[in-house]
């Protein structure tokens, strides 16, 4: 409620001094000059941004007492530790509100947007409010913007048979990726980064990229869900995924991923950091010193480290994440340098037209994303990079054929079950890639194979699910975020 009224508050007061400046403007037009009507700008554009200012600072602020409050006190309290001081301060007990990081991206992107005139200010609070708390995208997004969500949102919805049925389908399926893949793929994942002693080398190996199945599966899983049920409403929400796992270098894979959150730190991070007035004349400066190649991109540099150091720090407060976030902006540095040796590379073996050559940098980038994200799954800096380091020196990879060894706590039944729950993943995208919607095309059969094929995934589901006896419940993975 503080988020939805201070926000409310701020926008309405940038709304009404835009309004008043119009206004001001139109009614004396011939009895200002140039510099007047200029001075009158700037001075109500100064008292637009110190409330946008506020709003921001207020929200944020909540948003980093409550998540990063004992981050900071556990690091003071090893700085202190390390020089010998004998000061200890006392960690907070702080509840950390649900979905507090997604509506305060939400309502923060909505305020700038409403400073930058791209949609005039909500004039209801009670409207304003039901953006900010959509309960289906509360806790783990999408994080949509008022101009895309409001429209069906706020529009008159009359029950309709057909997004009822639609939308139950996009659930399905969600739960299907989540019980059916994620959750038994979970098992083995823990058994490998519980006991990180006994699972070195191809064990790592195999860890990251069942974590790199279970995170996808489980995060679609969850976003389908949500779109279903907002589907089942009337209201479109946007899509956050588009197949990622074939992107083809990593830009590439985070246009694909989590694709709302890529664009809010995009829109509200780098694009303003990159041309803010502390950057140009670092621009500036840098072409004088470096020469005018490498002094250009000194600045879009520093705001891709930026962008992708709040990004780490966004999932989560602890060294890991903010090591995950500044390896991803600095693996897109780096493959920026070198744009120029692969365009001569490419242009004088040709290799970039060849299938094969497409499919190595597939596997490429799940790799690279991949070992990046052993950090999200070790969650210890030292130990991550310990063990990143044993697939290169314990070689136990003839473990791969040893049933007993790759069992990890998942049967024959399992890997039949995960086999299938991928291959059926893989056929879905296809089918989707070459018929568009496959619910559209469904719609088109017969009766019986309209409900035949829905009641199987459900079956499958209710089956199939890790759930019940032997298996834990686990939450969606990014409603901690």
């Amino acid at each position: 409620s503080v988020t939805t009224l201070t926000t409310y508050f701020a926008a309405d007061r940038i709304g009404r001094l835009a309004n008043g400046q119009a206004a001001h403007l139109d009614a004396n037009r011939e009895g200002m000059t140039k510099e007047d009507r200029k001075g009158f700008k700037a001075a109500v554009k100064a008292k637009q941004r110190r409330w946008l200012f506020a709003g921001l600072l207020l929200n944020f602020g909540i948003l980093a007492v409550v998540k990063y409050t004992n981050f900071t006190i556990a690091n003071l309290n090893l700085l202190f530790e390390t020089v010998g001081s004998p000061t200890h301060l006392t960690f907070l007990a702080i509840a950390l509100p649900l979905g507090i990081s997604f509506y305060t991206f939400k309502t923060m992107a909505y305020l700038i947007d409403v400073h930058r005139g791209k949609h005039p200010p909500e004039a209801n609070v009670f409207r304003l409010a039901l953006f900010v708390s959509f309960f289906p995208q509360l806790i783990q997004g999408p994080i949509s913007r008022y101009d895309e969500l409001s429209p069906s949102l706020y529009s008159e919805h009359r029950y309709d048979w057909r997004n009822v049925k639609f939308g139950l389908q996009r659930v399905l399926w969600g739960f299907f990726k989540k019980l059916v893949i994620a959750d038994r793929i979970l098992v083995a994942v823990n058994t490998i980064i519980k006991a990180p002693d006994d699972h070195r080398g191809v064990y790592v190996l195999v860890g990251m990229l069942f974590y790199a199945l279970q995170l996808y599966a489980d995060f679609t899983g969850g976003i389908d869900i949500t779109i279903g049920i907002a589907e089942m409403l009337g209201i479109k929400v946007a899509e956050n995924f588009n197949a990622p796992f074939l992107s083809k270098n990593i830009t590439d894979y985070w246009r694909r991923w989590h694709i709302t959150m890529g664009t809010w730190f995009k829109d509200y991070i780098f694009y303003p950091l990159s041309v803010s007035k502390a950057m140009l004349k670092l621009s500036r400066y840098s072409r004088q010193r470096l020469g005018d190649a490498l002094g250009k991109r000194i600045p879009v540099y520093i705001a891709t480290l930026v962008t992708w150091f709040a990004t780490g720090i966004w999932h989560g407060s602890s060294w890991n994440f903010i090591v995950w976030g500044v390896l991803n902006g600095l693996v897109i540095i780096v493959s920026q340098e070198f744009e120029p040796l692969y365009a001569r590379f490419h242009g004088r073996f040709h290799w970039k037209e060849r299938a094969a050559y497409g499919a190595f940098e597939v596997v490429r980038t799940v790799l690279l994303m991949s070992s990046i994200r052993l950090f999200d799954l070790y969650r210890d800096v030292p130990l991550t990079f310990q063990m990143f380091g044993t697939m290169f020196t314990t070689f136990n990879y003839q473990k791969l054929f040893d049933w007993n060894a790759m069992a990890l706590g998942l049967t024959v039944v399992d890997y039949g079950v995960l086999a299938g729950g991928l291959i059926v993943l893989f056929a879905s995208r296809v089918l989707r890639d070459r018929g568009g919607d496959f619910r559209e095309r469904l719609e088109r059969q017969p009766v019986f194979l309209r409900y035949a094929l829905p009641f199987l995934m459900l079956l499958a589901v209710l089956l199939l699910g890790a759930y019940g006896m032997g298996y834990d419940a686990t939450q969606f993975i990014y409603n901690q975020f």
